[in-house]
């Protein structure tokens, strides 16, 4: 009897095992941009990042049309965290189709208001463009289409009283590939929107000579938008830039969707405020990302989980 007991118990007991879920996987899919941007090498060390600090996780790193694809993935829950420009991700919240969202993509939420991007203009200097309206009848590249960087193009070109058809061409390309059309003579300048120091402008200024072209704070002001700021792209930034130039700036944000669970918001948050060495390590543009009231500015609620670690710091 005792025997069958103790059969009995151990077959209870593999019974009870096979029952018991076991623990589930974390995946964490990291949207980011072009690989030639910023958003790409932030996203590979924020995957490393969570690897290491998110038990279980399972992270990868998708390079993308950056803002408005990474919106419509986390819409569609192809992905746990995506990068996004400010502006994109206000047209996003309210569906503003004209700039790639169907309808309202309720499902988003915020992780963290991080770095802003600079609107950076640069031709060749050969092109002589020195103005936003030495532009007219110049070609240009305003990046891929219905990305944030082309929709930053749209309305810094359209308070500037310009518009696509004022260029004698007009190319929707990402960084690297504008870069390389100028080098080789077939366009005279493109439009960038990334943090500063952004690896296709070092190459191209380390292989021509370039001009960096200002936008004017009356210019930023007729954009008519909020997340469009004043800023200067400090001297030196980049080879044969020996003068600070004004132009405007959109604030990044780092953004999650609904069906993350808190607790996978929580850790995404807490470990990116954990580790700000090993970004900007990656980038110098996560030097400028800050524990601040400012980190909580978006136009999208800020998911539960971020909240919590949000409050913990006294933000809220």
């Amino acid at each position: 009897m005792k025997r069958f007991l103790v059969t009995l118990g151990a077959a209870l007991g593999v019974c009870v095992a096979v029952a018991m879920p076991a623990k589930a996987e974390q995946y964490i899919t990291v949207l980011t941009g072009g690989t030639s941007g910023v958003y790409y090498p932030l996203g590979v060390a924020l995957s490393s990042i969570y690897g290491k600090a998110i038990p279980g996780a399972k992270v990868t790193v998708q390079a993308t049309k950056a803002s408005v694809e990474n919106l419509n993935l986390l819409q569609a829950g192809r992905g746990e965290i995506a990068f996004t420009l400010g502006d994109s991700l206000g047209q996003a919240w309210k569906g503003d189709e004209e700039a790639g969202f169907k309808s309202k993509l309720d499902k988003l939420r915020t992780i963290a208001a991080i770095y802003p991007n600079y609107i950076q203009i640069v031709a060749s200097k050969e092109s002589g463009v020195k103005t936003l309206a030495d532009l007219k009848g110049k070609r240009i590249s305003v990046g891929a289409p219905k990305s944030g960087t082309e929709l930053n193009a749209r309305a810094i070109f359209g308070a500037a009283g310009l518009t696509y058809k004022d260029f004698a061409k007009t190319e929707y390309l990402p960084f690297a590939e504008s870069v390389d059309l100028i080098k080789n003579r077939q366009l005279d300048a493109t439009l960038i929107s990334a943090g500063l120091g952004v690896a296709a402008i070092k190459d191209l200024a380390t292989s021509q000579d370039i001009t960096i072209v200002s936008v004017p704070a009356d210019v930023i002001q007729k954009v008519g938008d909020a997340a469009y700021i004043a800023e200067t792209i400090p001297a030196n930034s980049y080879a044969g830039q020996a003068e600070a130039v004004p132009t405007a700036a959109v604030r990044n944000l780092l953004v999650t969707h609904s069906g993350v669970s808190d607790d996978a918001a929580y850790a995404m948050t807490k470990s990116l405020f954990e580790n700000m060495d090993a970004l900007a390590a990656a980038h110098v543009a996560a030097k400028q990302i800050k524990l601040d009231a400012t980190t909580l500015q978006s136009p999208v609620p800020l998911h539960p989980g971020a909240a919590k670690f949000y409050k913990e710091k006294g933000l809220m």
